[in-house]
């Protein structure tokens, strides 16, 4: 096959068709752009979970003065009650799945307290005989954590067994359920995408049906009729691919790694590499995209 043929060819199928090879370009450019940011925001997901999953505690708050808990009602939890509680925790019972075990003491939670509402007038108002002691637990598995909280259910001077999962939970469900709607406003733009390139090569080949009947006339194979169109839907295609692997390299380097890296440094966020990650998949998804709109379009309204 004559390569500067098929090169003019191209050219010119792209040249009669402007402005529907822009809106190619356009469409798969936005579509492609929701399909990378629900796999970047998936990678996000997952490596926030290992950061915080990882430094998860479980928290034995035991029984303050002033404590209404059932467990409380002898008062405030005494010195016996308390070693108890850790001896609890350091049994060969619980030994599977505690890795440590830290004694946190009103001081203690008082001055973490008045650090985390500092500036607030909660944090004002509190006195450190209002707050309770605990122990910070460090699980060896933090999926193992109503273990713990079982294990210790009326417990007489424990309050509470309160898990961080418990707040991390909803956070990275309301996360994954931002992924979900970017997939799904990604499928509706790559349907009117792949829509888009069948009309797009429909007209193609209906402007150029002179020199397809020359062609056939002289013998030419089926292969050298329908290659250049097929290729117009792909170039558009990857373009478009190429533009959104750089607007999402652009989001990531200047608004991950250039902001909220900054504004919000409480763990580690993804990278630049996670898009040359997820670059190939955009590639492949609107080469993909284009030849199968392509081929069902060409064998539909350009029989050979």
């Amino acid at each position: 096959m004559n390569v500067g043929f098929l090169i003019g060819e191209i050219a010119s199928g792209l040249r009669r068709n402007l402005a529907m090879a822009i809106s190619v370009v356009l469409v798969t450019f936005v579509s492609l752009v929701f399909v990378g940011a629900g796999g970047l925001l998936q990678l996000q997901v997952a490596q926030m979970k290992d950061y915080w999953y990882d430094r998860v505690q479980v928290s034995v708050f035991l029984c303050a003065k002033d404590s209404e808990a059932p467990t409380c009602t002898s008062g405030e939890v005494t010195a016996a009650q308390r070693d108890a509680v850790l001896a609890e925790l350091q049994s060969p019972t619980l030994a599977p799945y505690v890795e440590s075990v830290q004694f946190e003491s009103k001081a203690d939670a008082f001055k973490r307290f008045q650090e985390q509402f500092k500036g607030t007038a909660i944090a004002d108002s509190a006195t450190e005989d209002q707050l309770n002691e605990s122990y910070r637990v460090k699980l060896k598995d933090p999926t193992k954590y109503e273990v713990v909280t079982q294990y210790f259910a009326g417990t007489p001077g424990v309050e509470e067994v309160q898990d961080q999962r418990r707040v991390l939970d909803p956070f990275f469900t309301v996360l994954n359920v931002a992924t979900a709607v970017a997939g799904g406003f990604a499928v509706v733009m790559i349907i009117a995408a792949a829509l888009l390139i069948a009309t797009t090569i429909r007209l193609s080949a209906f402007s150029r049906r002179r020199e397809t009947g020359i062609m056939r006339l002289v013998g030419a194979s089926k292969v050298v009729i329908q290659l250049p169109f097929l290729l117009e839907g792909v170039l558009a295609s990857v373009v478009g691919a190429g533009l959104a692997v750089g607007a999402l390299y652009a989001a990531v380097r200047f608004g991950v790694q250039g902001w909220l890296v900054e504004a919000l440094p409480l763990f580690g966020y993804i990278g630049t590499h996670q898009v040359w990650l997820v670059a190939p998949v955009l590639v492949g998804i609107a080469v993909l995209l284009a030849g199968t709109a392509s081929v069902t379009t060409l064998s539909r309204y350009l029989r050979v």
